[in-house]
């Protein structure tokens, strides 16, 4: 079979090769599976990646091992999916026709009322089930983060979660079986040596590659996971300008630890570059866990994130707070600039014309270090924060040295409280200093008032979270508010 073909994805369906010539570059893996594969199993909710009804689990070499993870087929693009296998709800069925463990745990557990949710969470709970281990039920919630259920209510679906690994394995995608040779050997055959080009879409396969084609073409987009391109196309119905995908680009794929810095390339996924950093700074444990759901990162990028620059993203107070650097390319001239530095606007990045993030470099923890961050949204799970607040004080011999207070959510970009700094740096660790810090928030910050919160809440909120901070730092168990 020639994989070199010009202008073809291929990706593994049920053990054979689809074969896919000039696809429109943005037709989503939802709508091809559904269209052209008769897989109607797969819904479409949201068209969003927010309610999991269109969830898919995609394997892709890694190592001497496949990496199966659940993704949103709804805002993925078809293109990105060349050279991985697609296991949908209608591949877990063996031959004669017997349910998949995780199936039947949902219909022994009354898992299932209307049905249009059912094959979504059945693939998370299918991802989790190849891990080979019987999950803990905080496990299983975390799975199913980005499942949405509007009739049954969750107990009967955890139930069966918990209940799956009871069943005997089958031997059709039991975790050996996705590991099998002969899965790995299929999936090899697919790998493609040269870049893939179709009309409007490029998928270069090293970083010279990429920042020659993006020095070349300025007005090109850079495409990672699409968890927020994606929306673009199904809910804007935006026309993308050219598409260079960096999913490809093998040394762009790594997490590093450099001297006493934490190097994490463009195309790491969050699901990853998240883990990498919690082992080295556990505090950041819960915003790590509450950042979009599984599936929305096993496709985006931590640099994607950093990116697209948003006033409420998640993952950059922390990584402000942490004195984080992007390295940028342009060509072949590469340079370093503070995070922080990065935003100048709303929408509004330093980046010249075909230059990318290459990488972010996190600092590793340094002694007499107090780090946390809280986000405060109207849900736990799956929802934008109203306020993200991040901070990072250095203390010796009980005096503040220097400190990061930074926040998302309280202006056009994620912004650190410089006069609230102030009024910490040089300062004894004392819940005066916290209160002079708190009430120098009105000074930074001018938050605005939107479907997420009010000004004012938004304010007080901050507040509250730093002598939080204080508190939780000073073995107190006292809340005290402004």
């Amino acid at each position: 079979m020639d994989n070199q073909e010009p202008g073809t994805v291929r990706f593994l369906l049920d053990g054979r090769a689809v074969v896919v010539r000039e696809p429109q570059p943005t037709t989503t893996l939802l709508a091809y599976l559904r269209q052209s594969c008769e897989r109607v199993g797969t819904k479409e909710g949201c068209a969003e990646g927010d309610c999991g009804a269109c969830t898919v689990v995609v394997g892709e070499p890694q190592g001497e091992r496949i990496a199966y993870r659940a993704i949103n087929s709804c805002i993925r693009f078809l293109p990105t999916l060349d050279g991985k296998e697609v296991v949908t709800v209608e591949s877990l069925k063996a031959a004669d026709g017997a349910l998949h463990p995780v199936q039947q745990a949902m219909v022994d557990c009354d898992a299932s009322q209307c049905g249009f949710c059912t094959p979504g969470f059945v693939m998370s709970l299918f991802a989790l089930y190849l891990g080979a281990r019987r999950p803990e039920r905080g496990e299983v919630l975390d799975a199913l983060a980005g499942n949405l259920c509007r009739c049954t209510g969750y107990r009967p679906i955890v139930d069966a979660a918990l209940r799956m690994h009871s069943y005997p394995e089958p031997q059709r995608w039991s975790p050996g079986d996705a590991q099998s040779a002969g899965r790995q050997q299929c999936l090899r055959e697919l790998q493609r040596t040269d870049s893939l080009r179709i009309e409007g879409f490029f998928a270069p396969r090293t970083t010279d590659e990429l920042a020659a084609a993006y020095e070349a073409r300025p007005d090109s987009l850079i495409l990672a996971g699409a968890t927020d391109i994606g929306l673009w196309v199904t809910k804007q119905l935006r026309e993308l300008p050219p598409l260079i995908y960096i999913g490809e680009v093998a040394d762009l794929n790594y997490v590093r630890q450099v001297d006493q810095v934490l190097r994490i390339g463009a195309a790491v996924p969050l699901t990853q570059a998240w883990d990498a950093i919690v082992r080295h700074w556990p505090a950041l444990a819960e915003v790590a866990n509450r950042f979009g759901s599984p599936p929305i990162r096993n496709s985006g990028t931590l640099c994607g994130n950093l990116a697209n620059g948003s006033p409420i993203g998640d993952s950059m107070p922390p990584l402000i707070a942490l004195g984080a650097t992007v390295d940028l390319q342009r060509g072949t001239r590469r340079r370093s600039l503070p995070l922080d530095a990065l935003y100048l606007g709303y929408q509004k990045k330093a980046l010249e014309p075909g230059e990318f993030i290459a990488s972010v470099s996190v600092p590793l923890p340094r002694p007499g270090t107090r780090l946390a961050c809280y986000k405060i949204s109207k849900r736990f799970d799956q929802d934008i924060s109203a306020v993200c607040a991040a901070y990072a004080l250095e203390v010796k011999d009980d005096r503040i040295v220097a400190a990061r207070v930074v926040h998302g959510g309280m202006a056009a970009v994620p912004k650190r409280a410089q006069r609230s700094e102030a009024a910490l740096a040089g300062s004894h660790w004392s819940l005066e200093a916290f209160q002079a810090a708190a009430a120098a928030l009105a000074l930074d910050y001018e938050p605005i008032s939107d479907m997420r919160a009010s000004a004012a809440y938004r304010l007080q909120v901050a507040k509250n979270l730093l002598l939080r901070f204080f508190h939780e730092h000073s073995g107190s168990e006292m809340l005290t508010r402004v």
